[in-house]
């Protein structure tokens, strides 16, 4: 089936979260990003600020709302919004994904005190994540479940357990990518979008079968309030996308000189900003991504800045294929964490290689037929100058030879 490509971006009709391409050749996604050049974002705001005055705690006695943290992408911003903005006393919610690098580490410790909140993390038994993690990845080829489960879990659970009905989440993935909704429609947190988008359609339950060891004890971390009791409890999340003119770009670069948000470069992208706390998802969970779906980050980065007009289609290809292809970094350390070896780690993932995007030349050697190679402009004339701030001290690859479970914080 011939994949069309939207004229403006780099997306294709393929994409798995949906997108649609009008008669003019323009996707859904770029359409929804040109509401960012003509809504009122000032009166917008004024009417996130009326929102949230109802969950103000005059009396001090809980905090307002909550907000889901990591060491990295959007946290820093949307906390500085919260507390510095609206004026709100966030409670910060952490899922520990054992991933984690030094840089996440020092981000998260970083932000807690710079913004003075109080913080939760949450902390699975890693024997059952290990267990989850083998299941998901040799059944579904994703490492990345437990952690996509339990980072969109662990607040609602914990906006339950502790009364703060409010929560608060930056940008719509679904909004900012193929524009699976406008702005304007306001859409908050759902049960159904969480199963469908970030868990791929598998919720806790869907885990368990009789073929392996795992069991109700070790997923009812990951098991979602019902509705019953997000209703008796009033819990609602927004997302300040929907009042914010959304540009991750600017907002890392003042992140950055306000509050030493700390960045890195990566193999597979040329975005120094997002998930620099974690070792896997620019490299072994972003490589599966190519494998299934014949894209990967680096296209997201790149449509992304495309749709902000600081890169051409043309420059924003060049880059993807500068780096869509680079092998995955650390895998070595996953290796160790899972107790599995190499040969059966690429065994596993080549099962996910989606035949649409790969030919089999040999045993071990694969052609790649992506969605960057189903276009064809003169690339190789058009270098971005496009620039990001990288300011850690030290490589990416010269980090401890290890995950680091609990860090220490900031000294």
């Amino acid at each position: 089936m011939k994949i069309n490509f939207c004229k403006r971006c780099l997306y294709s009709s393929d994409h798995p979260l949906g997108l649609i391409i009008n008669d003019d050749g323009i996707c859904s996604g770029c359409k929804i990003h040109e509401e960012k050049d003509y809504l009122d974002w000032d009166e917008r705001f004024k009417k996130l600020e009326l929102i949230v005055k109802p969950y103000r705690n005059i009396k001090a006695e809980n905090y307002d709302c909550i907000v889901p943290v990591t060491g990295a992408n959007d946290s820093y911003y949307i906390v500085h919004i919260v507390k510095n903005k609206l004026g709100l006393n966030p409670l910060l919610v952490t899922y520990n994904k054992y991933f984690n690098t030094p840089l996440g580490i020092k981000n998260l410790a970083n932000l807690r005190i710079q913004l003075n909140c109080d913080i939760i993390y949450q902390n699975i038994n890693p024997i059952s994540v290990k267990k989850i993690t083998r299941k998901t990845f040799r059944e579904h080829g994703n490492i990345y479940w437990p952690i996509l489960a339990g980072q969109t879990v662990f607040p609602v659970q914990t906006a339950v357990n502790l009364k703060i009905p409010l929560i608060i989440w930056g940008a719509h993935q679904g909004i900012e990518q193929v524009g699976m909704f406008s702005h304007m429609h306001e859409v908050e947190m759902t049960r159904r979008y969480r199963k469908d988008h970030d868990l791929f359609n598998h919720e806790a339950n869907d885990i368990i079968s009789i073929h392996d060891d795992l069991t109700k004890r070790d997923l009812w971390q990951y098991q979602y309030p019902t509705d019953k009791v997000l209703k008796a409890n009033n819990v609602r999340g927004i997302y300040l996308g929907n009042y914010i003119r959304w540009d991750p770009k600017a907002q890392h670069e003042e992140m950055i000189s306000k509050y030493g948000y700390l960045t890195s470069s990566f193999a597979r992208t040329f975005d120094c900003y997002d998930y620099v706390d974690c070792y896997n998802y620019m490299n072994l969970h972003d490589t599966l991504k190519l494998y299934k779906h014949g894209y990967s980050k680096v296209t997201d980065h790149a449509c992304r800045e495309i749709r902000f007009g600081r890169l051409t289609r043309e420059e924003g290809l060049h880059l993807i294929k500068k780096h869509e292809l680079n092998d995955p970094e650390f895998s070595n350390l996953f290796l160790k964490w899972l107790g599995i070896e190499e040969k059966g780690l690429n065994f596993i993932m080549d099962q996910f290689r989606n035949e649409k995007y790969w030919n089999k030349i040999n045993p071990r050697k694969w052609e790649f037929n992506g969605w960057s190679r189903s276009q064809n402009p003169d690339y190789n004339k058009k270098i971005s100058k496009i620039k990001f701030v990288k300011n850690n001290n030290f490589k990416y690859k010269e980090i401890e030879n290890k995950y680091i479970t609990i860090g220490k914080g900031w000294p």
